[in-house]
């Protein structure tokens, strides 16, 4: 008799137990959220370097969006939200984001800010096309500027999160080491040119000429805003050099409409390079183009390049 009452006791107890009545607490797993650097860059190529030396500790959030041309771009709300947001800003500096300044007074910035120009020797524009003593902001067109500019990142991104400044640092080195042989095999390729006349959309591949000792007759578009206005006179001027230099091609930017072009290469009798076929020259490509990285896109405006100009 006394077996079965603890029997019923026992049974009694573990009923209360499964339906909560007991006062043990049940076993919970919590995952601790990771925490990234919030990234905002004005550019697609600057949100390129980001990723590649932030990898998995940063979310980024680019400005501009593949394609589009920096210099009528302008700022939405959402831009405005994520600057708010931000740890880190990067800008390319120069004048090349003209609106930047006024969106960031709009947006209550408290990020880390960096110019990733510092550091880097200035091209200037020596008339003809851009004006005569202004900085060129076409800096990553060399991948040896890209060094410089990449090494600015690795740096504020230290500043912000140095738990993970030696995953910083191991992924700069490599990065670095991929520049150097991308700026070896581009000048070997344009080493192969015996004609090396180059003629643009807009002035935007100035250090890429200075870099690989190509020959620059001149742009289309004069200067380095691709919003300047041409004049008859300019155009007269850009035919002229076209035809007395023997230049073979034109090249157009895919961000850029390619009507002015069109009719200086109708003019000058050149062929005319242009949409898929075209460079990039102030945005990366689409993800799903062979431009979609800093990478591909000098391999690809290289390759554009080079097999045009032979």
């Amino acid at each position: 008799m006394r077996i079965a009452i603890i029997v019923v006791v026992v049974l009694v107890c573990l009923g209360l137990s499964a339906c909560g009545g007991s006062e043990s607490t049940p076993t919970t797993t919590t995952t601790t959220p990771v925490t990234r650097l919030q990234v905002v860059t004005t550019t697609a190529v600057l949100a390129d370097f980001a990723r590649v030396i932030g990898g998995e500790q940063v979310d980024v959030y680019s400005l501009l969006k593949p394609n589009v041309d920096p210099h009528e771009y302008e700022p939405t709300a959402a831009d405005t939200t994520a600057l708010a947001k931000a740890d880190v800003i990067i800008q390319n500096g120069i004048g090349l984001e003209g609106w930047f300044e006024e969106t960031m007074e709009n947006a209550e910035v408290r990020g880390r800010r960096v110019d990733a120009s510092v550091g880097v020797t200035l091209r200037k524009g020596v008339g003809g096309g851009a004006e005569a003593g202004e900085d060129d902001p076409h800096i990553w067109h060399s991948p040896l500027n890209a060094r410089t500019m990449v090494t600015n990142i690795r740096s504020v991104f230290e500043g912000a999160d140095p738990a993970n400044a030696e995953l910083f640092a191991g992924q700069e080195r490599a990065y670095h080491s991929q520049l150097g042989a991308l700026d070896r095999e581009i000048r070997a390729s344009i080493s192969t040119l015996t004609n090396k006349k180059l003629v643009t959309s807009h002035d935007s591949l100035g250090y890429y000429v200075d870099e690989f000792d190509l020959d620059y007759v001149g742009s289309v578009i004069p200067g380095f805003d691709s919003q300047a206005e041409l004049s008859p006179a300019q155009i007269n001027d850009v035919v002229a050099k076209i035809k007395a230099q023997g230049v073979k091609a034109i090249f157009t930017e895919t961000s850029l409409p390619a009507k002015a072009a069109e009719a200086v290469a109708q003019e000058a009798d050149v062929k005319l390079i242009t949409g898929e076929d075209g460079i990039y020259g102030d945005s990366l490509g689409p993800p799903e183009s062979d431009a979609a990285t800093y990478l591909q896109m000098l391999r690809h405006n290289t390759d554009v390049i080079v097999s045009n100009l032979r």
